[in-house]
């Protein structure tokens, strides 16, 4: 039979959407491929950052230069009692100065400044000036919260007092020791129910108290961009002691008794310097995430965030305790005199100590002697040293060393340490001469990772606040192994001269300057938990007494704001 060709197999028919299916599935996949490759790039990418944070290049925003201002704190008047026991309070100022300028983060805070306390006074006198330059002329608007400082508890606020100028000129006549009324709504209830009482047995008790205040414009500030404030001066300084602190970590600060015999007790010691502003506009950091639960630490976004974020304020508050034995200064500009007091409080090249630091970006300078004897905890991290600053301008460590040649380079020449030398610490009066002496300071912060790249710019604002000092940058990358081996000759110089004892951080948390008078007393006692042990204490503690605790906090913030605003308004 013939083959007609009608037994071949036949193809059917194609539906429209079987073309659009396959269409569909080809482009789908096209989709995927691209995703595919989308996410393996950012995750490449992300690899080669590292983790968010580190260096923060958001320039300044431009804006023409403005003013330089002189603000003083000179007195108040009928202050409120907050110790019952001496019926009178320690006072102290904190203004804040907000302008129009834009920040280049919200998280930006205001520049600040703080007068010394005035002790057992209801009528202080601090005629405390701060010079701030580029004060825009739009005005400004100052805060002043009056404080009074308990070192045993939370600071109590006394009152607010709010000064604001819309608007200031060469030719502004100012402001001259003008007195505001002190608001008390946010002030402490028990300061002022104590003020009451006394005001019902004596008629001169007062129940409404005043700030005086001046203002005064210098002239234009010299620069090329006004577009953010910054502290000129004066350049203030405060040195914290904690002979607590002190005896447990086995640091020891020479002394002079009543004889003006070289004596030695235990002190721990926490500095903090106002330097000559600006800092360089490249100095900007902002803390790195290098796990999942910094970000929370820092924002107080989350609960454990936040218990975090409270206990580390906590530390700074008592590393950098404010109290009687609290010793002020000020200098009113760079000079000579700012490097040799600077030297003062590093005990000039004695003992081979190594610091932490943190710069501010109002350019206060904060460190603490560190070391493995002190525990790789808290008071060594720049986390507390920042006060959980979300922006800061630099941070790491640096130590001191005497040249034995104030001509000669100090890459030429031997040093102390390592070297035994003459004319100097720990068995001779220390040389007076700034060129003496060489400070060497690196990057090495793990908590904001400050680039390499801006130690030059870091070393030129360290030369132009301590003139005549030498000073020497190391990348804690590239010039790890140098680094490493100066600062263990440091080690071995702090052994032989000084010796240490091991210190338990956990314990730190209740410790106070304040208790200094207890040490002997107290040492057969046991031991109160401390503030991170009583953090876990907490943890293991049903969630809603974690939450009571920080929801206080939190209610307190919200009170302080709404007052801030209400003051603005009025």
């Amino acid at each position: 039979m013939a083959d007609n060709g009608n037994n071949q197999p036949q193809m059917g028919k194609v539906h429209r959407t079987d073309a659009y299916a396959t269409k569909f599935v080809d482009k789908t996949g096209d989709i995927q491929e691209r995703a595919k490759r989308k996410t393996h790039g950012a995750d490449d990418e992300k690899k080669d950052k590292g983790p968010a944070g580190g260096f923060d290049k958001t320039p300044v925003a431009r804006a023409p230069p403005g003013y330089t201002v002189k603000f003083t704190f000179h007195r108040a008047t009928h202050l409120p009692m907050a110790d019952i026991n001496t019926m009178s309070s320690d006072p102290y100022v904190v203004g804040s100065l907000k302008t129009s300028l834009p920040k280049r983060h919200k998280q930006d805070p205001n520049i600040c400044w703080r007068t010394p306390t005035i002790r057992k006074n209801c009528s202080p006198e601090w005629n405390s000036e701060w010079i701030v330059a580029n004060v825009p002329a739009k005005g400004f608007e100052l805060k002043a919260r009056i404080y009074d400082e308990d070192p045993a508890d939370h600071d109590d606020r006394l009152g607010n007092v709010h000064v604001g100028v819309e608007s200031i000129t060469e030719n502004w006549e100012g402001i001259k020791e003008q007195a505001y009324d002190i608001k008390k709504r946010m002030g402490s209830k028990r300061a002022y129910f104590i003020r009451g009482c006394a005001a019902m047995f004596n008629r001169n008790v007062h129940m409404s108290g005043q700030l005086f205040v001046s203002v005064q414009v210098l002239g234009k500030t010299d620069c090329e961009n006004g577009g953010r404030m910054y502290t000129i001066g004066p350049c203030q300084w405060t040195k914290h002691l904690s002979p607590m602190i002190g005896r447990l970590a086995g640091t020891k600060d020479p002394e002079k008794d009543k004889n003006n015999k070289k004596t030695e007790g235990y002190n721990f010691q926490a500095n903090q310097m106002q330097l000559a502003g600006p800092v360089p506009e490249q100095l900007y950091h902002r803390y790195v995430e290098f796990r999942p639960f910094v970000a929370g630490m820092f924002t107080s976004h989350s609960l454990r965030g936040r218990i975090l974020n409270r206990a580390l304020h906590h530390q700074h508050a008592r590393v950098y305790n404010f109290d009687r034995t609290t010793i002020y200064g000020s200098l009113p500009s760079p000079s000579k005199d700012m490097t040799l007091k600077l030297l003062d409080l590093l005990h000039y090249d004695q003992g081979g100590r190594i610091y932490t630091y943190v710069l501010t970006l109002d350019g206060q300078w904060r460190f603490t002697e560190t070391g493995k004897e002190f525990g790789i905890d808290l008071l060594s991290k720049h986390t507390m040293h920042s006060d959980v600053s979300i922006y800061i301008a630099f941070s790491g460590e640096f130590f001191i060393r005497r040249l034995k040649n104030p001509h000669k380079d100090p890459e030429d020449q031997e040093t102390h340490p390592p070297m035994d030398m003459t004319g100097g610490p720990p068995s001779e009066e220390p040389p007076s001469d700034p060129a003496y002496y060489q400070l060497v300071i690196d990057n090495d912060s793990g908590t904001y990772r400050p680039n390499a790249d801006l130690l030059p710019q870091l070393k030129e604002f360290m030369q132009r606040n301590f003139p005549g000092l030498k000073i020497t940058t190391l990348d804690c990358n590239k010039d790890k192994q140098k680094m490493d081996k100066m600062k263990e000759q440091q080690r071995e110089r702090k052994k032989a001269e000084v010796g240490h004892r091991a210190f338990a951080q956990g314990d730190a948390g209740s410790i106070s300057s304040s208790d200094e008078e207890q040490l002997d007393a107290a040492a057969g006692e046991p031991k109160e938990r401390g503030k991170l042990r009583q953090v876990g204490h907490d943890i293991a503690e049903p969630k809603d007494k974690i939450m009571s605790w920080a929801q206080g906090d939190k209610e307190r913030e919200k009170r302080e704001e709404e007052d801030d605003m209400a003051g603005s308004a009025g």
